[in-house]
């Protein structure tokens, strides 16, 4: 079984992703600043920042799979662009897969317009965080080092703590146009996001590439 570590481990989407590993046999290790609500015993919890180079370094040591699920806010605003393009390379070096959790911000409302994060219309108080979200898109797809194995996934519009929703075990994978169902809704829990990305891992089937996931 692949050994999957993943940044932000015990966040809204990190924790899912951790559990929906651990649940499947996955070797996990979360690296995070807070401890987890509920700690799963099959999971080594590394409590800690991941800007701090040394602890990152030993926490990614023979990792197979890298989950990015950090949020380019509070004291992190302006800081994870640049760490995340750290992690690529250290990833890139040792040959893991690399995962990004992005935002819906970085999709488009169809194809050849503007992403939604530089829409007039995109709420102002999101925009920081998307923009650098979409940064990190952007370096991934023009200067990332060729090798480098990753994938970006922005989740639905109304992704977040604010909206947990429940499993339904569905979910439906699409390009960089956005998602929306018959009531012109986007939705998806963090548990089917969870699943989405182990199931990508198990079965990989995007390579160096921007994908959407949504009911």
């Amino acid at each position: 079984m692949a050994k999957i570590v993943v940044i932000g481990g015990t966040g809204y989407a990190g924790s899912a992703v951790v559990a929906e590993a651990a649940a499947r046999g996955y070797e996990v290790i979360s690296l995070s600043r807070s401890a987890p609500v509920e700690r799963i015993e099959s999971v080594e919890y590394i409590e800690g920042s991941a800007l701090d180079e040394s602890l990152r370094s030993q926490t990614l040591q023979d990792a197979d799979v890298v989950v990015l699920a950090l949020s380019p806010r509070g004291d992190m605003h302006g800081k994870v662009a640049d760490l995340y393009k750290a992690i690529a390379a250290e990833a890139d070096t040792a040959g893991s897969r690399l995962f990004v959790v992005g935002g819906f911000g970085s999709l488009r409302p169809a194809e050849g317009q503007p992403r939604f994060a530089e829409g007039d219309d995109f709420e102002e108080a999101y925009r920081p965080e998307a923009l650098e979200l979409l940064s990190v898109l952007t370096w991934l797809q023009s200067d990332a080092p060729s090798s480098l194995d990753w994938l970006y996934i922005s989740p639905a519009a109304a992704f977040g703590a604010f909206n947990p929703g429940e499993k339904r075990d569905t979910y439906r994978v699409g390009g960089e146009v956005a998602f929306f169902d018959d009531n012109n809704e986007s939705n998806l829990s963090s548990l089917d996001l969870a699943l989405a990305i182990v199931d990508e891992i198990k079965t990989p089937d995007h390579h160096r590439a921007h994908i959407s996931i949504a009911y």
